[in-house]
Parts: structure tokens; C-alpha cells; sequence
């Protein structure tokens, strides 16, 4: 019986769409399938980040007097648009993003290649093309992602009863990591090329090749640093940069300047820093690059060892998720790509923080989620979209 008051509803009646909120709250949705303690890792990383960079450029823009929130500004931005790339690599299923892998390598090789038509140089590294209006790209860093799951197709290509790639394989994945490993090397850019090194050795040993080549690789890449000083490939700065790791306590004035001011100003932290916007060292300019290369010097600073142990111990927490991930993997495609990410993401975040302290050389990487670069921050945040994807399609 129907009640008075309602009308019937009619068994042709199409079905009733649900809504953008009913969709999101559906427990199917892909928002609920996400690792959300690497999330809120990144999130928290996004967030010191942030502060850090404010805290690094407000004096300066103070003094010239500029917009004192400009990067604080820019860098919101850059992380809005880089969350939004993530979320386009996430949601994709990456078995389906396999086929689409061609096009990502050859738009790298082609951001690459247009460097040296187009680009321009900061910081002594002809890496970047301008945009206009202040904006720059720099193709190196998406080439990291290229790199990565060019190799993991290679690599990952199932045959049965076989859990060994094939020579021809390996052969081929070096290939496709050699040639923009080249471009970059020429721009010159030390710091990516060192980052692929460690990526291409971390997914050769993971993919079940035999351990003569990682034993090759790795003599082969004491081979090629041999030959890249003795070619003098690298500038005068780079070998400087070798020159202050070697003797960290000598030319203070000089090429070992942005070391020794790095440690003094971790130094002058303390427990819990000297407070947000209150660095000596910070305030008065003396750390070079602090919103990006050194921008580990403003957490310890201002931040303290507090500050400055919350983005380390948030970036082991990024690995161990990304680790995981890896691990329960359901084909070897995913499991590569996971693993190039987190060769990516440890290197480049130890030789960061490394370089700061003194036991790694200055390369000139950004720290993930942390420094400010918007190039950086989307090639980071499309990772964790690659991790989260993965990650999603192993919970179904």
C-alpha cells in the first residue's frame, strides 16, 4: 500500500544519481583506500616546509621592502597545484598508466632537450626553461618519475615461471636511464644525475637481476666519475663544493662558506630553537640558498633540534609507508615503481640534510616536501600519487 501523499515510484524510472559528497563518503571511494599515515607524513612536511620558507625569505622581502608573504604565498601554490598532479598519478590505475609510459619518457627527453635551446641559467646549472611572469620549470626533476617507471616497465615484465628480468631487459632499462642521465649530467646537474644512480641501482638489485651487475654498475659509475673530473665536465664551483666536503674547516671565506655557516646556524638552535623569525643567522643573510638547498638550517635554527628531528623522523615515516608499499605490491611493475621512489626520496633527502651538517657534499638537491621549488614539489607530490596508487589497488 502506498501512502497518501507519495507518489509511486515507477520501475522505468532511471536511478537516482548520487552526489559529489555521497560519492566521497562511500566507503568504495578511493579517498578511503588511501595510506593516510603517508599522508599526514607529507602533510607535516608540506607544513615545516612552509614555515621554513617563509621564516628564510620574510627578512630579505622585509628589507627591499617587498611582500614579506610572497614565497610564503607561492609556495601554498605550488603545493595546491603539486596535490593536485599527485591526485591525477593516483587515481589512474597505474596498470593502466603502464601503457602511457612512452609518452612520459619522450616528453622528459624533449623537456630535457629544449634546456639547451631555451633554457636558462641559475646557480651555474643551465637546468631551467622560463615560463614568464617569475615562473620557471626545470625538466630534470620529472625525469626522475620518467625514469622510474620506464625501468619498472622494463623490469617488470611478467613471464611465467621466470621471477629473473632478461639480459636484454636490463639492457634495455640502463638504456633508457642512460640517455637522460647524459642530458642532465651536461646541464651540468651533479645532484639529479647522483639521485638516477642510486635509483638505477636500487631497482636492478630489486628486480632479481644477478648481482654481477650491480657489481659492474657500481664499478662503472666509479669509472664514469673518474672520467666526468678528468674531462672537466663538472664547472669550477662543483669540484669547489668536493673541495669544502674534503676539508670542511678550511677557506671559510671562501668555497667552504656555505657549510660552515650552515653548521653555526644549526648550532645556534639549541633544544628548541631560537624561535620563528628570531635566527640570527636566518635574519642576517649569512646562509646561502636557505629557502631551498639549505632550508634544513632554518628548522635547526629557529625551530631547534625539535623542529629540525620532526622533519626527519616525518621523512623515515614517508620511506617506511613507501617501503611497505613495495613490499606488498601485487605485480613487479608496482613494486618497481615503489622502489624507484624510495631510492629517489632517501638519497636525495640524506645528501640534503647531509650536506648541512657536513658529511655529505653540496649538491644542490632540494629536500622533499621541504625546500621551496615548484618543479620539486610536483615531481615529489606525483610520486606519492605513484606510491598511493599502488597502494590502492593492493587493498582491493
Amino acid at each position: 500500500m502506498t501512502a497518501i501523499g507519495t507518489r509511486p515510484s515507477s520501475p522505468l524510472s532511471p536511478p537516482r544519481r548520487e552526489s559529489i559528497s555521497e560519492r566521497l563518503l562511500d566507503r568504495d571511494s578511493p579517498i578511503w583506500r588511501l595510506d593516510w599515515v603517508l599522508m599526514a607524513a607529507v602533510i607535516g612536511l608540506c607544513f615545516l616546509g612552509t614555515i621554513c620558507v617563509w621564516a628564510a625569505t620574510r627578512p630579505a622581502l622585509l628589507a627591499a621592502g617587498g611582500d614579506p608573504n610572497s614565497y610564503l604565498k607561492k609556495n601554498i601554490l605550488n603545493i595546491i597545484i603539486g596535490v593536485l598532479l599527485g591526485f591525477g598519478a593516483a587515481i589512474i590505475d597505474y596498470r593502466t598508466l603502464r601503457a602511457y609510459t612512452p609518452i612520459v619518457y619522450l616528453a622528459s627527453i624533449v623537456g630535457l632537450i629544449a634546456v639547451f635551446g631555451i633554457g636558462t641559467t641559475i646557480n651555474g646549472s643551465h637546468s631551467w626553461i622560463a615560463l614568464g611572469a617569475g615562473f620557471e620549470v626545470q625538466p630534470s626533476e620529472f625525469a626522475k618519475v620518467a625514469v622510474i617507471v620506464g625501468m619498472a616497465m622494463l623490469l617488470g615484465q611478467e613471464r611465467d615461471n621466470e621471477t629473473q628480468p632478461h639480459t636484454s631487459d636490463i639492457v634495455a632499462a640502463l638504456g633508457v636511464a642512460a640517455f637522460p642521465m647524459l642530458l642532465i649530467l651536461l646541464q651540468p646537474d651533479l645532484g639529479t644525475t647522483m639521485v638516477l644512480t642510486f635509483v638505477i641501482l636500487g631497482m636492478i638489485g630489486v628486480s632479481g637481476a644477478p648481482m654481477r651487475w650491480l657489481v659492474g654498475l657500481v664499478l662503472l659509475g666509479l669509472l664514469g666519475a673518474l672520467l666526468v673530473v678528468k674531462l672537466h665536465i663538472l664547472h669550477g664551483y662543483q669540484l669547489d663544493r668536493f673541495k669544502a666536503f674534503a676539508h670542511p674547516n678550511a677557506h671559510g671565506n671562501g668555497y667552504g662558506y656555505n657549510t660552515q655557516q650552515a653548521r653555526i646556524a644549526i648550532g645556534h638552535g639549541g633544544l628548541f630553537g631560537q624561535g620563528l623569525f628570531h635566527g640570527s643567522q636566518t635574519n642576517g643573510g649569512f646562509v646561502p640558498e636557505q629557502n631551498t638547498d639549505f632550508v634544513f638550517t632554518v628548522a635547526g635554527e629557529e625551530l631547534g633540534f625539535v623542529g629540525a628531528g620532526a622533519i626527519i623522523v616525518l621523512t623515515g615515516i614517508v620511506l617506511w609507508r613507501a617501503m611497505r608499499i613495495a613490499a606488498r605490491a601485487e605485480d613487479a611493475f608496482g613494486r618497481l615503481v615503489a622502489v624507484g621512489i624510495v631510492c629517489w626520496f632517501t638519497f636525495q633527502a640524506f645528501e640534503n640534510i647531509g650536506m648541512t651538517l657536513g658529511i655529505m657534499p653540496v649538491t644542490g638537491l632540494p629536500l622533499p616536501f621541504v625546500s621551496y621549488g615548484g618543479s620539486s614539489m610536483f615531481a615529489d607530490m606525483i610520486g606519492i600519487g605513484l606510491l598511493q596508487n599502488v597502494y590502492m589497488r593492493t587493498q582491493r
